[in-house]
């Protein structure tokens, strides 16, 4: 599998093409809810005047339900993963973006995290069928496996519900990103850890989630 890096001179993690670009939204009762989380929105979506309680973050039911306003990372200190490990959960859209689809998924590697320069990666899906993996370093936009669809990447129309299992895996010198039980893309370590990428696989894992968008996770976990 071929798989492309590069740097983005951009503040904005989860960009989409001008025109199809929609403002961002403030969630009513936002915040966040869940003992022991915290958030950041993107540097794009500071300077703009919003904050991570223009999103809202609670649990209900066992599972954690977000409400995004704008694009944030979600994190808990204490989920730190080191090693060889495998990161999961299980997203569901339950009414598919509008107009275009709005991603969603698992960062890991993370240090700096509500900090000016961030860092950490992630995969996400669309509910149309495309997969991306992407990051921050320093924060600085890196791409790692370019926004392209993925027979695997389970898909929905416009309104109607899509469920998405995310998982990272780190093993050996190699970390690879699975949606849905299938590898999308598999990158040697080397790729992820250099100069102006990670320092580490190891981190802080937590939740990657575009703007405008309602997710329910469910079995968030570490083994």
């Amino acid at each position: 599998m071929r798989v492309l890096t590069g740097v983005l001179v951009t503040a904005l993690a989860l960009a989409v093409p001008a025109a199809a670009q929609d403002a961002d939204r403030k969630v009513a009762g936002g915040g966040i809810t869940v003992k022991g989380w915290q958030g950041s929105v993107d540097a794009s979506a500071a300077k703009k005047g919003q904050t991570i309680n223009d999103s809202k973050f609670e649990e209900k039911d066992g599972a954690i339900h977000i409400f995004a306003g704008s694009p944030s990372t979600y994190w808990n200190p204490a989920n730190v993963a080191t090693g060889d490990y495998t990161v999961s959960a299980t997203f569901t859209e339950p009414k598919m973006s509008e107009g275009h689809p709005h991603p969603y998924g698992i960062f890991i590697g993370g240090t700096d995290l509500g900090e000016e320069t961030p860092t950490y990666t992630y995969c996400v899906a669309y509910g149309n069928g495309d997969a991306l993996v992407r990051g921050f370093s320093k924060g600085q936009v890196v791409n790692y496996f370019k926004r392209q669809p993925h027979a695997a990447v389970a898909k929905a129309a416009a309104g109607s519900p899509v469920t998405q299992t995310i998982a990272w895996s780190v093993k050996g010198d190699k970390a690879e990103c699975s949606i849905n039980g299938q590898v999308v893309a598999s990158l040697p370590k080397a790729d992820l850890v250099a100069e102006g990428k990670m320092a580490s696989t190891d981190g802080i894992y937590g939740i990657r989630t575009a703007h405008n968008v309602d997710i329910i996770v469910k079995g968030f976990s570490k083994k």
